[in-house]
């Protein structure tokens, strides 16, 4: 199992989730720590890699991917080193956040759920961000970007690129 694993991603990545899930395995209730710090790791949590965790923890891998599709913090595809998230909540379409996905699509040369050629981002469509007063809001990475106008997209991403 962890040889197909290894073919995705390096020894090096291997060792320290596994690392992640000796230190948490006999603490009950730990699934979902491990489940954060691994994707810390790897970036998103594959299929074959949930049945990796299962396995080491004992327990069922439906339990797992349970976990990991309940919450929206987790991925099942591969994400960019920095997630660009697009608010689509009413306050933020209406000031043209569609617009402004469309332009970081065009500009990084990617679909939404894609990475870009460098892994440096993707970009993802939320509900609502909790900022209507912002809209339209976008969040890259830890950052947080408010009142975006479509025309300023450019400047947004050489800002978190630097």
């Amino acid at each position: 199992m962890r040889r197909k694993l290894v073919e995705q991603f390096t020894e090096e990545k291997m060792a320290m989730m596994d690392a992640v899930i000796e230190e948490y395995r006999k603490i009950p209730g730990a699934l979902l720590i491990i489940l954060e710090k691994v994707q810390d790791v790897a970036r998103y949590l594959p299929i074959e890699l949930q049945r990796y965790i299962a396995w080491k923890l004992g327990i069922p891998a439906s339990r797992v991917y349970g976990v990991a599709t309940f919450y929206s913090y987790f991925s099942l595809v591969p994400r960019g080193r920095k997630v660009i998230k697009v608010c689509s909540g009413t306050a933020c379409y209406v000031k043209r956040a569609e617009e402004i996905k469309e332009r970081l699509k065009q500009k990084l040369g990617v679909a939404e759920g894609e990475v870009s050629a460098d892994g440096e981002f993707s970009i993802e469509e939320v509900r609502c961000l909790g900022a209507c007063g912002l809209a339209p809001v976008v969040v890259v990475g830890e950052e947080t970007f408010g009142l975006i106008d479509p025309e300023n997209v450019e400047e947004m991403l050489e800002r978190v690129s630097s």
